[in-house]
């Protein structure tokens, strides 16, 4: 993991790095202070269609939408952001984890981000979900919870 402690953090939290809103300043203090902090190849496709539907509803412009999801490219490029991918094993490993955590009612990417988190070592997990903040609990990952 890229950070001394391996924080992986989820779309939720990430989007708030790119864009400003309710807790945007807390996120941005932590990453800067703990970077580089990880994701996985599902994020990227999360984030891609977080900016297509706020374009869609008119809450950004095309133009902003382009240059966010340029600048996220780039800060993966340089390794600011440590993009893990998405396998096989990783997918067998969040139809498991759904079935190891019966009573919280997990969603399919949801297991998925905790999976890669899980198979990368990571010790944190960054979320406003509050569901997957739950699940991640239990699997004894520490929550990252801004604001």
């Amino acid at each position: 993991m890229p950070d001394r402690e391996g924080v992986y953090f989820d779309t939720s939290a990430l989007a708030k790095w790119y864009l400003n809103e309710s807790h945007s300043g807390a996120v941005a203090d932590y990453i800067q202070k703990h970077g580089p902090v990880a994701i996985s190849g599902l994020t990227v496709v999360e984030m891609r269609s977080l900016l297509a539907r706020r374009r869609r509803e008119a809450e950004i412009e095309a133009e902003m939408e382009s240059r966010v999801f340029a600048t996220f490219e780039e800060d993966i490029r340089q390794g600011f952001l440590v993009c893990y991918p998405v396998s096989d094993r990783t997918m067998e490993g969040a139809a498991n984890l759904i079935s190891m955590l019966p009573d919280i009612p997990l969603r399919t990417l949801d297991a998925l981000h905790l999976t890669v988190a899980q198979e990368g070592g990571a010790k944190s997990l960054a979320t406003f979900d509050l569901v997957m903040a739950e699940a991640a609990s239990e699997m004894g990952f520490h929550t990252i919870r801004f604001g």
